[in-house]
């Protein structure tokens, strides 16, 4: 389904959200430590979801990563964007390269109606919104 970066993306993300009663900065050590992903690895998803304004960050040494009252408002569907990028609502699910509406693969029309529905359901949703779910159920990340 997601890639293993967009995973990641998607976890670090709802660790901030959840880690915001703290009202402070989280080092990468930190998160990986907590959600037990690579940190060199998280490092890299965690640039790229800071230069796409998706979460904040400041350098020094009290910095790290926060999540500001905009990044917190944020549809969800920015974090998969951002890491899988567009391709991952439109492309072929069998990795077919003429796969269409006109010239449909075997999975084609149940893949669409899927991914459609899991679009919707992304979009509707705030990273807000899903981390005080995971808080209330006291879902673990």
């Amino acid at each position: 389904m997601f890639s293993k970066s967009c995973q990641y993306a998607i976890r670090a993300v709802l660790y901030l959200a959840t880690q915001q009663a703290e009202k402070e900065k989280k080092g990468v050590k930190e998160i990986s430590e907590a959600l037990e992903i690579p940190g060199p690895f998280l490092a890299k998803i965690m640039q790229q979801l800071s230069k796409q304004h998706l979460i904040s960050s400041t350098k020094g040494p009290s910095g790290g990563f926060y999540l500001s009252e905009e990044n917190l408002q944020a549809p969800m569907i920015k974090v998969v964007r951002s890491i899988d990028g567009e391709d991952f609502f439109s492309s072929c699910v069998l990795g077919l390269p003429y796969c269409s509406s006109t010239h449909p693969c075997p999975l084609h029309e149940k893949a669409s109606e899927y991914r459609n529905g899991l679009l919707q359901l992304l979009a509707g949703q705030s990273i807000r919104s899903l981390a005080e779910h995971i808080k209330t159920e006291d879902i673990r990340i």
